[in-house]
């Protein structure tokens, strides 16, 4: 008995701190699936592909006949409308057979009941043959107002990249493809990051995806710790431990999801001694614990986008500051997408916090592939003094790429200029400016569509229920917007915009929401809701599942033979 006992209370002393560790964790997860990466797979497996019929397409929401009739008719026109760039759709159509990427991003535009009808009447062509400005030219020498953004990197304009490109491989053209040298400006690229970072050192790489990779490696190095923290719904690349949850084929391993500006994280992060490093996309201010919003998820009207104030967000990441040197924990400021775009100094300058280690790309290359990592010594270091074969390797075949760095070199000549460095200082105004008068426009207007906005970086959500939101971004492009294959989730401004410049797009999206609610898209009952929406949405998927039962019912029944 005695023995008995001595075994369960050891037992039990050594499971309750355990449990309560766990217990912790879990608490500091935020509660939507964002925050439960596992849970977010299994659903997503379990989610069964079906789709609308053409007649099912244009009353998904029970509408009318007669609404019916006029979003049947709504369609046939924007069909007719995008027909007009023949040689463009017909290359993109034949494309598309033999490259993934397109065809990935073709079917997920809109929510997948939607898609096969969509893609049969509105195809979208994703080839380009020239730019101007903030114009871009398509194979039938249609022109469009450019809200892609170039997935980010196009801060300053496209005319602005075309000429930094045209340097770096000018200046680069004598040296050639020499690698594992370096072209003489690579050193001053290395003052000019580290003067704007803060940092010590920095290191060169290929890509954004890579310098997260390096600077998570380097912070495993030093800590020798496994487990990292990234926050609920924040993106910072495509490589397995920063991405746990649908798309990724492997289970979360090395990775906490946790709740973005909740002290519950902050008590895991100062007292977990597993934890390696915290990782921080200052773009999620713009909607916290939330995906990255996409049109292909607008299935009810309920997308929340509830911005976090400057000042909010800079004292919860002074606190996450102050809470990973409590616990000896790296703090890396993912940068790729807001370096250079919120201020010289990016994030850091912005919301006046320092990091151990900052990763850069995108627009840094000056329209090349880059990916930098600019860090404290103690963190780049990538050995250990007195140890021979103790090293944390990274290098790449096209890592310090002479062209990539010239054009780099090029990037931060201009960047670094009085004209550009004032361009930064009144950035917050100019923009804050511009989405007020978007959203004062379209509520006097009486449509739905509200607009949100860190800077140059916008989202849209909707102030209605309905199924069909994500129309809007066919509109949308009819009116000359090109956007994104995400839809109305994201426009990306560059900061070469001006007043006209803007007067236009307002105009054109002004044109493009009267059609939409004149084409009865934006039609919902009285008094229903974005609950109910989902609740009929929730009993769609529950006839899918059962429909192999009723199969199975039916075969066995009498009536049946």
């Amino acid at each position: 008995m005695w023995i008995e006992w001595t075994v369960g209370a050891g037992l039990t002393a050594w499971l309750t701190p355990k449990a309560v560790r766990r217990a912790q964790l879990s608490r500091a997860k935020h509660r939507s699936l964002a925050g439960h990466s596992r849970m977010a797979k299994r659903l997503a497996k379990l989610l069964p592909e079906y789709h609308y019929s053409e007649a099912q397409f244009f009353a998904a929401d029970g509408a009318p006949d007669e609404v019916q009739t006029q979003r049947r008719q709504g369609l046939t026109a924007l069909s007719q409308s995008f027909m007009q760039s023949p040689q463009t759709i017909a290359l993109s159509r034949q494309a598309r057979e033999q490259i993934s990427d397109m065809q990935l991003t073709g079917r997920n535009r809109v929510p997948f009941q939607f898609s096969p009808v969509i893609q049969r009447y509105l195809p979208i062509g994703s080839f380009w043959q020239s730019s101007s400005g903030i114009w871009l030219k398509d194979l039938d020498e249609r022109e469009f107002i450019d809200l892609t953004g170039s997935f980010g990197v196009n801060v300053m304009g496209l005319d602005f990249y075309k000429e930094t490109t045209r340097k770096g491989l000018e200046q680069s053209e004598q040296l050639g493809p020499l690698l594992g040298g370096y072209l003489p400006c690579v050193a001053t690229n290395a003052s000019r990051l580290l003067q704007i970072s803060g940092m010590d050192e920095v290191s060169f790489h290929m890509s954004g995806t890579e310098a997260v990779m390096q600077a998570v490696r380097l912070a495993r190095y030093h800590t020798g710790r496994r487990k990292i923290v990234r926050f609920a719904g924040a993106y910072h690349g495509w490589w397995d431990d920063v991405q746990p949850g649908p798309g990724n084929p492997m289970p979360p391993g090395h990775v906490y999801t946790l709740a973005d500006m909740s002290e519950r994280a902050l008590h895991v992060i100062r007292h977990r001694k597993d934890i390696a490093c915290v990782l921080v996309n200052p773009l999620q201010c713009l909607h916290p614990n939330v995906n990255a919003p996409a049109d292909t998820t607008l299935i009810d009207g309920s997308r929340r986008i509830e911005p976090a104030s400057r000042e909010a967000y800079s004292a919860w990441l002074k606190e996450l500051r102050q809470a990973c040197d409590d616990n000896g924990v790296a703090l890396i400021f993912d940068e790729v997408f807001v370096g250079f775009r919120l201020a010289l100094g990016g994030a850091q300058e912005y919301f006046d916090v320092k990091a151990d280690l900052v990763c850069y790309g995108k627009t840094l290359g000056g329209g090349l592939p880059i990916g930098a990592v600019c860090g404290k010594s103690d963190w780049m270091r990538r050995f250990r003094p007195g140890k021979a074969a103790d090293i944390c390797f990274a290098r790449g075949t096209f890592n310090a790429h002479p062209g990539v760095m010239a054009a780099m070199s090029a990037f931060l000549d201009a960047a670094t200029l009085p004209a550009y460095r004032e361009l930064y200082d009144h950035q917050e105004s100019i923009w804050a400016a511009r989405v007020a008068r978007f959203n004062d426009a379209f509520q006097v207007a009486g449509y739905p569509v509200r607009f949100h906005a860190l800077q140059s970086i916008w989202s849209v959500s909707y102030a209605c229920p309905s199924r069909y939101h994500w129309m809007f971004q066919f509109y949308l492009r009819d009116a000359g917007l090109a956007l994104s294959w995400v839809g109305t989730g994201r426009f990306i401004f560059s900061l070469n915009y001006t007043e006209q410049d803007m007067d236009d797009v307002l105009e054109r999206m002004l044109r493009a929401a009267k059609r939409m609610q004149d084409d009865g898209w934006w039609w919902h009952r009285p008094g229903a809701t974005t609950k109910d929406l989902r609740r009929a949405v929730t009993r769609e998927v529950g006839g899918q599942w059962l429909k192999p039962l009723r199969m199975l019912v039916s075969k066995s029944s009498p009536l049946s033979k």
